[in-house]
Protein backbone atom coordinates (compact mmCIF):
# COMPACT_ATOMS: atom_id res chain seq x y z
CA UNK A 1 0.00 0.00 0.00
CA UNK A 2 1.41 3.29 -1.06
CA UNK A 3 -0.08 5.75 1.90
CA UNK A 4 -0.97 9.38 1.64
CA UNK A 5 0.70 10.12 4.15
CA UNK A 6 2.86 8.07 7.46
CA UNK A 7 5.12 9.37 10.07
CA UNK A 8 6.50 6.44 10.10
CA UNK A 9 9.05 6.23 7.92
CA UNK A 10 10.32 9.67 8.95
CA UNK A 11 10.43 8.76 12.19
CA UNK A 12 12.18 5.87 11.37
CA UNK A 13 14.53 7.52 9.43
CA UNK A 14 15.37 10.55 12.14
CA UNK A 15 14.82 7.93 15.12
CA UNK A 16 18.10 8.91 17.23
CA UNK A 17 17.26 12.73 16.32
CA UNK A 18 13.85 12.74 17.83
CA UNK A 19 14.44 10.50 20.59
CA UNK A 20 17.15 12.09 21.92
CA UNK A 21 15.20 15.85 21.78
CA UNK A 22 11.83 14.19 23.63
CA UNK A 23 14.42 12.71 26.48
CA UNK A 24 16.48 16.23 26.69
CA UNK A 25 13.06 17.69 27.30
CA UNK A 26 11.72 15.56 29.57
CA UNK A 27 14.82 15.50 31.60
CA UNK A 28 15.15 19.36 31.77
CA UNK A 29 12.72 19.45 34.38
CA UNK A 30 10.16 21.85 32.56
CA UNK A 31 7.00 20.67 30.56
CA UNK A 32 6.26 24.47 29.51
CA UNK A 33 7.73 27.65 28.68
CA UNK A 34 11.36 26.33 28.77
CA UNK A 35 14.68 26.30 26.56
CA UNK A 36 13.18 24.26 23.71
CA UNK A 37 10.07 26.63 23.30
CA UNK A 38 12.30 30.39 23.25
CA UNK A 39 14.61 28.60 21.16
CA UNK A 40 12.09 26.98 18.59
CA UNK A 41 10.12 30.55 18.99
CA UNK A 42 13.51 32.20 18.17
CA UNK A 43 14.55 30.48 15.28
CA UNK A 44 11.11 30.37 13.88
CA UNK A 45 10.85 33.84 13.31
CA UNK A 46 14.27 34.65 12.51
CA UNK A 47 14.14 31.88 9.55
CA UNK A 48 10.72 33.48 8.08
CA UNK A 49 12.14 37.01 8.32
CA UNK A 50 9.62 38.87 10.87
CA UNK A 51 10.21 40.55 13.99
CA UNK A 52 7.90 39.03 16.72
CA UNK A 53 6.62 35.49 17.09
CA UNK A 54 4.33 33.33 19.65
CA UNK A 55 4.21 29.61 19.83
CA UNK A 56 0.61 28.07 20.70
CA UNK A 57 -1.95 25.09 20.85
CA UNK A 58 -2.85 24.30 17.32
CA UNK A 59 -3.37 26.64 13.97
CA UNK A 60 -6.44 26.83 14.68
CA UNK A 61 -5.63 28.85 18.23
CA UNK A 62 -3.19 30.89 16.27
CA UNK A 63 -5.92 32.11 14.09
CA UNK A 64 -8.56 32.60 16.94
CA UNK A 65 -5.41 34.44 18.98
CA UNK A 66 -4.59 36.64 16.30
CA UNK A 67 -8.28 37.55 15.29
CA UNK A 68 -8.34 38.53 19.26
CA UNK A 69 -5.50 40.71 19.08
CA UNK A 70 -6.94 42.84 16.53
CA UNK A 71 -9.97 43.28 18.52
CA UNK A 72 -12.49 41.21 16.16
CA UNK A 73 -15.74 40.99 18.05
CA UNK A 74 -19.34 40.17 17.35
CA UNK A 75 -20.67 42.30 14.94
CA UNK A 76 -17.56 42.02 12.46
CA UNK A 77 -17.15 40.49 9.14
CA UNK A 78 -14.22 38.72 8.17
CA UNK A 79 -13.38 37.60 4.75
CA UNK A 80 -11.78 34.56 3.55
CA UNK A 81 -12.12 31.88 1.21
CA UNK A 82 -15.05 28.82 0.48
CA UNK A 83 -13.09 26.06 -0.34
CA UNK A 84 -11.08 26.71 3.05
CA UNK A 85 -10.21 23.81 6.15
CA UNK A 86 -13.52 24.09 8.94
CA UNK A 87 -10.81 25.79 11.44
CA UNK A 88 -10.61 28.81 9.57
CA UNK A 89 -14.06 29.41 10.07
CA UNK A 90 -14.28 28.44 13.46
CA UNK A 91 -11.62 30.57 14.53
CA UNK A 92 -13.76 33.36 13.13
CA UNK A 93 -17.21 32.49 14.76
CA UNK A 94 -15.01 31.94 18.03
CA UNK A 95 -14.34 35.58 18.26
CA UNK A 96 -18.27 36.23 17.57
CA UNK A 97 -17.58 37.25 14.28
CA UNK A 98 -18.83 36.19 10.80
CA UNK A 99 -17.21 34.66 8.24
CA UNK A 100 -17.98 36.20 4.68
CA UNK A 101 -16.90 34.16 1.79
CA UNK A 102 -15.60 34.83 -1.92
CA UNK A 103 -15.25 32.57 -4.39
CA UNK A 104 -11.82 30.78 -5.91
CA UNK A 105 -10.15 31.12 -9.03
CA UNK A 106 -8.29 28.08 -10.77
CA UNK A 107 -5.19 28.07 -8.51
CA UNK A 108 -8.22 26.65 -5.88
CA UNK A 109 -6.76 30.10 -3.63
CA UNK A 110 -9.17 33.14 -3.27
CA UNK A 111 -10.09 34.95 -6.30
CA UNK A 112 -8.83 38.79 -5.28
CA UNK A 113 -11.02 40.52 -7.72
CA UNK A 114 -14.27 38.69 -6.33
CA UNK A 115 -13.28 39.88 -2.81
CA UNK A 116 -14.65 43.77 -2.66
CA UNK A 117 -18.33 42.58 -3.50
CA UNK A 118 -18.46 41.32 -0.22
CA UNK A 119 -17.11 44.11 1.76
CA UNK A 120 -19.33 45.93 4.06
CA UNK A 121 -19.16 48.76 6.73
CA UNK A 122 -18.90 45.54 9.04
CA UNK A 123 -15.82 43.97 7.75
CA UNK A 124 -12.75 44.34 9.31
CA UNK A 125 -10.38 41.67 8.17
CA UNK A 126 -9.63 39.54 5.45
CA UNK A 127 -7.76 35.63 5.90
CA UNK A 128 -6.08 34.90 2.42
CA UNK A 129 -6.02 31.04 2.84
CA UNK A 130 -2.73 29.97 1.06
CA UNK A 131 -4.12 26.79 -0.02
CA UNK A 132 -1.69 23.47 -0.97
CA UNK A 133 1.68 24.88 -0.44
CA UNK A 134 0.88 27.92 -2.94
CA UNK A 135 0.59 31.72 -1.82
CA UNK A 136 -2.36 33.94 -2.92
CA UNK A 137 -2.16 37.01 -4.90
CA UNK A 138 -1.19 39.07 -2.03
CA UNK A 139 -0.25 42.41 -4.17
CA UNK A 140 -3.47 42.67 -4.60
CA UNK A 141 -5.46 41.66 -1.59
CA UNK A 142 -3.11 44.11 0.24
CA UNK A 143 -4.32 46.70 -2.18
CA UNK A 144 -7.87 45.96 -1.55
CA UNK A 145 -6.72 45.97 2.25
CA UNK A 146 -5.34 49.22 2.41
CA UNK A 147 -8.23 51.00 0.44
CA UNK A 148 -10.73 49.87 3.14
CA UNK A 149 -8.30 49.94 5.61
CA UNK A 150 -9.06 46.22 6.75
CA UNK A 151 -6.21 43.88 8.33
CA UNK A 152 -5.12 41.00 6.98
CA UNK A 153 -4.35 37.51 8.46
CA UNK A 154 -2.35 35.10 6.67
CA UNK A 155 -3.46 31.56 7.20
CA UNK A 156 -0.48 29.33 6.50
CA UNK A 157 -1.33 26.37 7.87
CA UNK A 158 -0.20 24.26 4.41
CA UNK A 159 2.57 26.59 3.16
CA UNK A 160 5.23 27.54 5.46
CA UNK A 161 8.24 28.04 3.46
CA UNK A 162 6.24 29.76 0.18
CA UNK A 163 6.81 32.98 -0.72
CA UNK A 164 5.26 35.54 -3.01
CA UNK A 165 7.23 37.89 -4.63
CA UNK A 166 10.39 36.61 -2.96
CA UNK A 167 8.74 37.47 0.62
CA UNK A 168 7.94 34.62 3.06
CA UNK A 169 4.08 34.26 3.44
CA UNK A 170 3.26 35.02 6.64
CA UNK A 171 5.11 38.32 6.64
CA UNK A 172 3.04 40.60 4.17
CA UNK A 173 -0.24 40.87 6.22
CA UNK A 174 -0.86 42.12 10.18
CA UNK A 175 -0.28 38.37 11.15
CA UNK A 176 0.83 35.13 10.06
CA UNK A 177 -0.98 31.61 11.14
CA UNK A 178 0.88 28.55 10.78
CA UNK A 179 0.22 24.99 11.97
CA UNK A 180 2.50 22.21 13.25
CA UNK A 181 -0.62 19.01 12.69
CA UNK A 182 1.93 16.00 11.79
CA UNK A 183 0.77 16.49 8.05
CA UNK A 184 2.37 20.29 7.75
CA UNK A 185 5.11 20.87 6.10
CA UNK A 186 6.56 21.68 9.21
CA UNK A 187 4.71 18.59 11.20
CA UNK A 188 4.94 18.27 15.22
CA UNK A 189 3.71 14.59 17.04
CA UNK A 190 0.91 16.36 18.09
CA UNK A 191 -0.67 19.84 17.87
CA UNK A 192 0.69 23.26 18.13
CA UNK A 193 0.92 26.40 16.11
CA UNK A 194 2.39 29.71 15.25
CA UNK A 195 2.20 33.56 14.90
CA UNK A 196 4.28 35.88 13.43
CA UNK A 197 3.99 39.27 13.30
CA UNK A 198 6.00 43.17 12.95
CA UNK A 199 4.02 44.60 15.31
CA UNK A 200 5.29 44.63 18.94
CA UNK A 201 1.85 45.90 20.34
CA UNK A 202 0.25 42.97 18.72
CA UNK A 203 3.15 40.64 19.81
CA UNK A 204 2.28 41.41 23.41
CA UNK A 205 -1.08 41.07 23.43
CA UNK A 206 -0.61 37.83 21.55
CA UNK A 207 1.82 36.60 24.58
CA UNK A 208 -0.86 37.73 26.82
CA UNK A 209 -3.82 35.74 25.41
CA UNK A 210 -2.17 32.48 24.83
CA UNK A 211 -1.92 32.48 28.67
CA UNK A 212 -4.84 33.53 30.54
CA UNK A 213 -4.24 37.22 30.21
CA UNK A 214 -0.91 37.22 32.19
CA UNK A 215 1.64 39.66 31.38
CA UNK A 216 4.60 37.97 30.47
CA UNK A 217 6.64 40.49 28.06
CA UNK A 218 6.24 44.17 29.81
CA UNK A 219 8.59 43.95 32.99
CA UNK A 220 7.34 47.78 34.11
CA UNK A 221 3.57 46.15 34.35
CA UNK A 222 3.51 45.91 38.38
CA UNK A 223 2.04 42.13 37.24
CA UNK A 224 4.59 41.05 35.44
CA UNK A 225 4.91 37.43 35.63
CA UNK A 226 2.31 36.92 38.43
CA UNK A 227 -0.57 35.06 38.55
CA UNK A 228 -2.86 38.27 37.29
CA UNK A 229 -5.27 38.06 34.14
CA UNK A 230 -4.37 41.79 32.52
CA UNK A 231 -7.24 40.89 29.72
CA UNK A 232 -9.21 37.98 28.27
CA UNK A 233 -7.08 34.99 27.48
CA UNK A 234 -7.46 31.17 27.08
CA UNK A 235 -4.96 28.59 27.28
CA UNK A 236 -3.13 27.81 24.33
CA UNK A 237 0.60 26.06 24.94
CA UNK A 238 3.17 24.37 22.76
CA UNK A 239 4.82 21.76 25.10
CA UNK A 240 8.83 21.28 25.66
CA UNK A 241 8.76 17.89 23.68
CA UNK A 242 6.96 19.33 20.89
CA UNK A 243 9.04 22.17 20.75
CA UNK A 244 12.22 20.18 20.98
CA UNK A 245 10.89 18.29 18.00
CA UNK A 246 10.24 20.91 16.20
CA UNK A 247 13.33 22.53 16.61
CA UNK A 248 15.40 19.22 14.98
CA UNK A 249 12.98 19.41 12.29
CA UNK A 250 13.03 22.88 11.20
CA UNK A 251 16.57 22.58 11.19
CA UNK A 252 16.64 20.34 8.01
CA UNK A 253 13.60 21.68 6.57
CA UNK A 254 14.89 22.98 3.28
CA UNK A 255 16.04 19.51 2.83
CA UNK A 256 12.13 18.46 3.50
CA UNK A 257 10.91 21.15 1.30
CA UNK A 258 13.17 20.41 -1.94
CA UNK A 259 11.91 16.80 -1.53
CA UNK A 260 8.80 17.84 -1.98
CA UNK A 261 9.48 19.71 -4.90
CA UNK A 262 11.36 16.85 -6.77
CA UNK A 263 8.41 14.85 -6.10
CA UNK A 264 6.12 17.55 -7.58
CA UNK A 265 8.16 17.73 -10.36
CA UNK A 266 8.02 14.06 -11.13
CA UNK A 267 3.99 14.11 -11.07
CA UNK A 268 4.58 16.86 -13.67
CA UNK A 269 6.55 15.20 -16.10
CA UNK A 270 4.74 12.26 -15.67
CA UNK A 271 1.07 13.19 -16.11
CA UNK A 272 1.35 16.23 -17.97
CA UNK A 273 0.04 14.50 -20.99
CA UNK A 274 -2.47 13.01 -19.38
CA UNK A 275 -6.41 14.93 -18.88
CA UNK A 276 -6.08 15.16 -15.63
CA UNK A 277 -5.63 19.51 -14.33
CA UNK A 278 -2.50 19.57 -12.80
CA UNK A 279 -1.27 22.12 -10.18
CA UNK A 280 -1.63 25.84 -11.73
CA UNK A 281 1.82 27.00 -10.06
CA UNK A 282 2.27 30.68 -11.00
CA UNK A 283 5.62 32.56 -12.04
CA UNK A 284 5.36 34.70 -8.75
CA UNK A 285 5.50 32.08 -6.35
CA UNK A 286 7.85 29.30 -4.55
CA UNK A 287 5.39 26.35 -4.53
CA UNK A 288 6.10 24.11 -1.10
CA UNK A 289 3.76 21.51 -2.47
CA UNK A 290 2.23 20.38 0.80
CA UNK A 291 -0.31 18.63 -1.04
CA UNK A 292 0.00 17.73 -5.12
CA UNK A 293 -3.93 18.55 -5.75
CA UNK A 294 -5.60 17.58 -9.34
CA UNK A 295 -8.86 17.69 -10.95
CA UNK A 296 -10.73 15.50 -13.51
CA UNK A 297 -14.41 15.03 -13.28
CA UNK A 298 -14.43 11.43 -12.92
CA UNK A 299 -12.51 11.77 -9.51
CA UNK A 300 -14.39 9.32 -7.47
CA UNK A 301 -14.20 6.02 -10.14
CA UNK A 302 -10.22 6.91 -10.57
CA UNK A 303 -9.88 7.30 -6.68
CA UNK A 304 -11.78 3.59 -6.19
CA UNK A 305 -9.70 2.19 -9.06
CA UNK A 306 -5.70 3.84 -7.63
CA UNK A 307 -7.58 2.34 -3.68
CA UNK A 308 -7.80 -1.32 -5.92
CA UNK A 309 -4.16 -0.88 -7.06
CA UNK A 310 -3.41 -0.45 -3.18
CA UNK A 311 -3.06 3.70 -3.80
CA UNK A 312 -4.34 6.55 -1.21
CA UNK A 313 -5.18 9.67 -2.03
CA UNK A 314 -7.30 11.98 -0.29
CA UNK A 315 -10.18 14.77 -1.27
CA UNK A 316 -8.90 18.15 0.15
CA UNK A 317 -11.45 19.64 0.46
CA UNK A 318 -14.38 17.47 -0.61
CA UNK A 319 -17.14 20.42 0.60
CA UNK A 320 -17.21 24.09 0.63
CA UNK A 321 -17.96 25.59 3.62
CA UNK A 322 -21.30 26.94 2.77
CA UNK A 323 -22.36 22.98 1.60
CA UNK A 324 -21.61 21.97 5.55
CA UNK A 325 -24.47 21.19 7.97
CA UNK A 326 -23.11 23.96 10.48
CA UNK A 327 -23.21 26.87 7.99
CA UNK A 328 -25.56 26.01 5.77
CA UNK A 329 -28.03 28.90 7.73
CA UNK A 330 -25.29 31.78 8.02
CA UNK A 331 -24.50 31.42 4.27
CA UNK A 332 -27.65 32.44 2.39
CA UNK A 333 -26.40 33.41 -0.93
CA UNK A 334 -24.16 30.97 -2.56
CA UNK A 335 -24.34 31.93 -6.25
CA UNK A 336 -21.29 33.63 -5.82
CA UNK A 337 -19.60 30.42 -4.83
CA UNK A 338 -19.76 28.55 -7.99
CA UNK A 339 -15.98 27.48 -8.93
CA UNK A 340 -15.93 26.50 -5.41
CA UNK A 341 -18.83 24.26 -5.99
CA UNK A 342 -17.38 22.85 -9.18
CA UNK A 343 -13.92 22.56 -8.08
CA UNK A 344 -14.58 20.37 -4.72
CA UNK A 345 -16.65 17.75 -6.82
CA UNK A 346 -13.34 16.84 -8.91
CA UNK A 347 -10.68 17.66 -6.88
CA UNK A 348 -8.46 15.17 -5.31
CA UNK A 349 -4.64 15.07 -4.10
CA UNK A 350 -2.10 12.26 -4.46
CA UNK A 351 0.67 10.98 -1.66
CA UNK A 352 3.58 13.73 -1.27
CA UNK A 353 5.32 13.51 1.57
CA UNK A 354 9.68 14.10 2.16
CA UNK A 355 9.68 9.94 2.48
CA UNK A 356 7.89 8.99 -0.37
CA UNK A 357 10.14 6.80 -2.91
CA UNK A 358 10.75 8.15 -7.27
CA UNK A 359 9.11 4.55 -7.68
CA UNK A 360 6.26 5.06 -5.60
CA UNK A 361 5.25 8.08 -7.11
CA UNK A 362 5.94 6.75 -10.63
CA UNK A 363 3.91 3.66 -9.45
CA UNK A 364 1.16 6.04 -8.78
CA UNK A 365 1.60 7.93 -12.24
CA UNK A 366 1.27 4.81 -13.81
CA UNK A 367 -1.90 3.34 -12.31
CA UNK A 368 -2.97 7.04 -13.08
CA UNK A 369 -2.32 6.07 -16.82
CA UNK A 370 -3.63 3.31 -16.94
CA UNK A 371 -7.10 4.03 -15.26
CA UNK A 372 -7.62 7.11 -17.48
CA UNK A 373 -7.04 5.18 -20.75
CA UNK A 374 -9.93 2.74 -19.34
CA UNK A 375 -12.60 5.40 -19.06
CA UNK A 376 -11.87 8.36 -21.54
Amino acid sequence: MIKFWSYNRELKKYKKKIHSKINKSLNSGQIFFGNELSDFERKFTKKYKSKYGVAVGSGTDALFIALKSLGIKKGDEVITAANTAIPTISAIRSTGASPKLVDIGNDYLIDPSKIEKEITNNTKAIIPVHLYGQTCEMDKIVKISNKYKLKIVEDCAQSQGAKFKNRFCGTIGELGCFSFYPTKILGAYGDGGFILTNDYNLYTKIKRIRFYGIETVDKKNKYFNKYYSNEDGINSRLDEIQAGILNFKLSIIEKLIARRRHLASLYFKELISTKLKLPLVRKRSDHVFHLFTIYHPRRNKIIKKLKEDSIETKIIYPYPIHKMNAYKRIFQNNKRLKNSEVKSKGIFCLPIYPELTDKEVKRVCKSIKRILAKIA
